[in-house]
């Protein structure tokens, strides 16, 4: 009897071993931002190469320093909140895991200076505004901008 407790317990702990090396982790990122580079969905960070700045994926939160700390907000750094999220490049930081991107800044600032744009960059969706001037289906598109006299300032005004 012993040693079928004995067998029996062997195979059990052997099991629960197998079945817990088999446990895979699947973390939801979040979605990513319309202006983020399209083809990169499982990315937890960009860097922000023109405002010096990160953003978090899963948080929505752009980081930057402020006062010499850096902080985590939703809004762009008070400098750039004019930047265009959508032309300016991001730099896909797919090899870093981790809370604090910006341990390396100063790598990052070196390897990825302002301006820098080795390519075009897709975004995932489009600017606000700009579906409207995609709309080759609408059945009025080819008129748009092309009637005389229909708008103001589009005709030939009154002869007298």
């Amino acid at each position: 009897m012993k040693p079928l407790k004995l067998i029996l317990s062997v195979i059990a702990f052997v099991t629960c071993t197998f079945s817990q090396a088999q446990v895979s982790v699947n973390i939801n990122l979040g979605n990513p931002p319309a202006w983020g580079p399209s083809g990169y969905t499982e990315v937890r960070y960009y860097y922000l190469p023109d405002i010096y700045s990160y953003y978090d994926v899963g948080t929505h939160e752009f980081i930057y320093t402020k006062n010499g700390t850096w902080v985590r907000t939703t809004a762009l750094p008070p400098a750039y909140t004019r930047y265009n999220l959508y032309n300016g490049y991001k730099v896909v930081l797919t090899d870093y895991r981790g809370a604090t991107p910006y341990v390396y800044y100063k790598t990052h600032k070196v390897k990825y200076p302002k301006g820098y744009r080795p390519g075009p960059q897709k975004t995932i969706g489009l600017p606000p505004g700009q579906a409207k001037k995609l709309a080759a289906g609408h059945p009025h598109a080819q008129y748009r901008g092309t009637a005389k006299g229909h708008g103001h300032g589009h005709g030939k005004g009154k002869k007298h």
